[in-house]
């Protein structure tokens, strides 16, 4: 069992294909007939493991063969049977194991393999099947666990369509799959599309909510000359692009191929096991020939003894040992997954449960990129109230869908205002919407046209850390609104989670003004503030406190983040607030953007860290017994086979418990 898996985990496998290959994007407005339950897709991925099919061919070869011998049938009948069993389940790791050799490196694949085979020259075919099906089946088991881990992933492709609107010389369209966009090529963005590669604007003007790839809480204004992503979302105006990054290489492909890691990386621990069984089956190796001449010098039969060196080389392989480690690992890093957080490598996995000290950013990541009104200040010249004041913002930006417009639409709502029918509706993308509320002319927007009077009101909004929006009436201003960004609903909850286990309160690294970080701070339950920090003074805080022995998470979105996330020793990218610099440095992806899943890998990855020692325990214990008695006693092959190779599927069941655990 274990062969498989340490297989599938320190070498590439030639035939599978690269993950690029496989996670293709997928159409976002498939007809809902065509999507498959978790169920279906479950069955289906596990039917297209080339594994899974071997080793249900082994297992059925072997279970045809059985009763026919344990009946008395002819071993015509049966023979065949049990060697198709042979080939189906022990082609691949023995071929594994010769290739491994050919380089020089003495792999348990070829160990066991030949154990099958010395059983069967003796005559215990069946004992020699039996290992064959119980090593194949365990191997198609990690292979489940890996391709688990690539599902996770999947979802993520859905940010970018199918399909995009490609520009003829001509003048005509064509729809056709983003992958045969090429460099150079034009696509047409209709506005409520979303942007099929990365490219830069032609022509057009609109607001795109970047919010999938830059973490920019407001849709970014796209004029002539500037850059768009694929996968973020079109506003009101139609886009003419050029593509000048390959589908394959846009952003939202490169996060995809971070976890393309996942299932090669090695924890520390996995490596340090992999030496001791290089030198251990060196010495199992040497030790075989010990056991089968030994005895045979003293007298003892030739049979018995070649029996009970076969004994020994299965029930002294390492196979549990060397379990111990991945399966408990790829289950929480598959498990992380299916909750929204994508774990890079097993080393990572590893790390999270060692955090003992966090670092959080605020924008983005403390808070969620929902703005709302934290303001409503009427300028005495205008003779309106508050009420009077957002009543008259509000309506006019009622039919607006920008976010400032329904953070705005939300506040008036909140204070049971009725917002009366605005006509004659007009939107500018940067500038804002006018419309005629009451019989008086309502614009709302940028404050860049506010006569000098309010300037330090619009500072004194900004410097808190809000967006100043201007309402105009009848061509003269009449109040403003500050408008911040909403904190996330779990942020406390997450803070409080995050000192519970690591026995510290996490520390705020911000570079807004200590006034606005201060606030935000209490509301959250920091009471350890940095703010106005640079990028360089982040990377330096994170440094100082690795210095001090600490095992810093920083749990960033930005691209300020990034050196600090490069730093610290796990470094957690919000998904959807992210920059591209931050999720490719970070070790660790929250795609769905929930902030509380911070807490529960990291107690997931303890949980994980505590199944690795209960394997080494099991491992150790039923290898010892088994070998001493094979060398004090005669332990049958049959059991010496149930022993092992239970043990081994103990073990890596025992690690597979994670799967079916919550985040």
């Amino acid at each position: 069992m274990c062969s498989c898996m340490v297989r599938g985990l320190t070498r590439p496998r030639q035939k599978d294909p690269p993950m690029t290959s496989t996670l293709t994007p997928r159409p976002v407005d498939r007809p809902r007939s065509s999507r498959r339950g978790p169920v279906a897709r479950r069955r289906t991925r596990v039917l297209a493991l080339p594994e899974a099919r071997w080793a249900a061919a082994a297992t059925a070869f072997f279970l045809l063969g059985l009763p026919l011998q344990l009946t008395g049938a002819p071993a015509w009948t049966w023979g065949p049977l049990y060697a198709l069993s042979y080939v189906t389940g022990g082609w691949e790791p023995g071929w594994e194991g010769l290739k491994a050799l050919k380089e020089r490196t003495l792999d348990v694949d070829l160990l066991m393999v030949v154990a099958a085979l010395g059983a069967a020259a003796i005559g215990q075919v069946m004992d020699g099947a039996l290992l064959i099906v119980i090593f194949a089946t365990s191997g198609a088991l990690e292979a489940l666990a890996t391709a688990r881990t690539a599902d996770s992933v999947r979802g993520l492709l859905d940010l970018a369509p199918a399909t995009a609107t490609r520009l003829t010389p001509d003048g005509g369209e064509q729809t056709v799959p983003v992958e045969e966009l090429g460099l150079g090529d034009t696509v047409l963005v209709r506005p409520g599309e979303r942007v099929g590669a990365d490219g830069r604007v032609l022509d057009g003007a609109s607001e795109v909510d970047q919010a999938t790839i830059t973490g920019e809480p407001l849709p970014v204004v796209k004029e002539r000359g500037d850059d768009v992503f694929a996968g973020t979302l079109n506003g009101t105006g139609a886009l003419r692009i050029r593509v000048e990054r390959d589908a394959s290489d846009s952003v939202i492909a490169r996060i995809v191929r971070m976890v393309q890691e996942a299932s090669e990386t090695k924890a520390p621990t996995q490596l340090f096991i992999e030496k001791v069984e290089q030198r251990y089956s060196l010495g199992m190796v040497a030790a075989t020939p010990a056991v089968f001449l030994v005895p045979l010098a003293f007298g003892a039969p030739f049979t018995e003894s070649l029996l009970r060196a076969m004994t020994f080389m299965i029930v002294a392989s390492p196979c549990a040992v060397v379990l111990a480690t991945m399966p408990p690992l790829l289950s929480a890093i598959a498990n992380a997954g299916r909750h929204g957080v994508l774990v890079k490598s097993a080393v990572v996995m590893e790390r999270l449960g060692q955090t003992d000290a966090v670092a959080l950013d605020k924008t983005g990541t403390l808070t969620e990129g929902s703005p709302r009104v934290t303001d409503v200040r009427p300028l005495a010249a205008s003779g309106l109230d508050a009420s009077e004041l957002l009543t008259l913002a509000a309506a006019a930006e009622r039919p607006s869908e920008h976010p400032l417009a329904r953070a705005v639409v939300e506040a008036a709502r909140e204070r049971g205002l009725d917002l009366p029918d605005a006509d004659g509706f007009t939107s500018t993308p940067g500038v804002g919407v006018t419309a005629v509320v009451g019989g008086r002319t309502v614009a709302v927007g940028a404050p860049d046209r506010l006569l000098d009077h309010a300037v330090a009101t619009v500072a004194e909004l900004e410097e808190s850390g809000r967006t100043a929006v201007l309402v105009v009436v009848d061509g003269t201003p009449a109040g403003l609104l500050g408008i911040a960004d909403r904190l996330r609903p779990d942020a406390a909850a997450t803070v409080a989670a995050l000192t519970t286990l690591t026995g510290a309160t996490p520390v705020l690294l911000t570079g807004d003004n200590p006034r606005a970080a201060a606030r935000l701070a209490a509301e959250a339950g920091i009471d350890d503030v940095r703010a106005g920090l640079l990028p360089q003074d982040k990377l330096a805080a994170v440094q100082d406190m690795e210095s001090a022995g600490r095992r810093v998470l920083v749990v960033g979105d930005g691209v300020n983040d990034a050196p600090a996330l490069a730093a610290a020793h796990t470094g957690v990218a919000m998904g959807r607030a992210g920059s591209d610099l931050a999720l490719e440095t970070a070790d660790a992806v929250i795609v769905r953007d929930e902030l509380s899943t911070v807490p529960a890998t990291v107690a997931l990855s303890r949980r994980a860290r505590g199944l690795v020692v209960q394997n080494l325990v099991i491992a150790g214990a039923c290898i010892a017994g088994l070998v001493a008695w094979d060398l004090a006693g005669t332990l049958p092959l049959p059991l010496g086979v149930a022993g092992h190779e239970g043990s081994t599927v103990l073990v890596g069941l025992n690690g597979l418990r994670l799967l079916r655990e919550t985040a």
